[in-house]
């Protein structure tokens, strides 16, 4: 496995990109703002999850394939990652048309995140923090233009504001989730 890293320095305070979440869609927007020359921060968690993938360890499927193939045209890792940790691949529902048709692969998890970690840890001008952001940092609106606020950064859950350009928000299931339990419903997502 590759090696973890604790932590960028994040003394700079500045970034042109801040990418919230380290799951797929996090993964892939910090791989993709870093690549066209972005000095991008992932901000995630737990550094150790990153790419860690779902207790179904598959990419693909039938509602899935084409965007994985979107992804991969456009360089991004999911597909390279699938491609080096895959055990089982498979097209689905074979005997219909074409149309139908959804390729699929079953994959090893720790290969997979290994491998989305690796891909990480060594794209240039991309830096790695475990932290929690707790708040956006917004421009004060101007009361002659209501809603003309632009997002300039984050608050981590220390305290520290970090500035950028722009910031993505990729909590998955993570954020505002709810579980229903017959007519019960309670803040949750996919661990409680």
């Amino acid at each position: 496995p590759p090696p973890l890293r604790a932590g960028s320095d994040v003394s700079r305070g500045k970034y042109d990109v801040i990418v919230v979440g380290g799951g797929h869609a996090g993964t892939e927007a910090v791989a993709a703002a870093a690549r066209v020359g972005a000095e991008t921060l992932l901000i995630t968690q737990r550094i150790g999850s990153i790419g860690v993938l779902s207790c179904n360890p598959s990419l693909g499927g039938i509602g899935k394939a084409h965007l994985v193939r979107e992804v991969d045209a456009l360089d991004g890792l999911c597909g390279r990652a699938a491609d080096c940790s895959g055990i089982h691949f498979k097209v689905l529902n074979r005997r219909k048309g074409p149309a139908v048709w959804g390729l699929r692969a079953q994959l090893d998890r720790e290969r997979y995140r290994d491998t989305i970690q690796r891909e990480l840890f060594s794209t240039p001008r991309l830096s790695v923090l475990e932290s929690s952001v707790e708040a956006l940092t917004v421009t004060q609106p101007d009361p002659s233009q209501p809603g003309d606020s632009r997002v300039t950064g984050v608050t981590l859950g220390d305290g520290v504001t970090l500035q950028c350009q722009a910031v993505v928000l990729t909590t998955g299931t993570f954020l505002s989730g709810s579980l229903f339990l017959g007519q019960t419903t309670r803040p949750g997502g996919r661990l409680g």
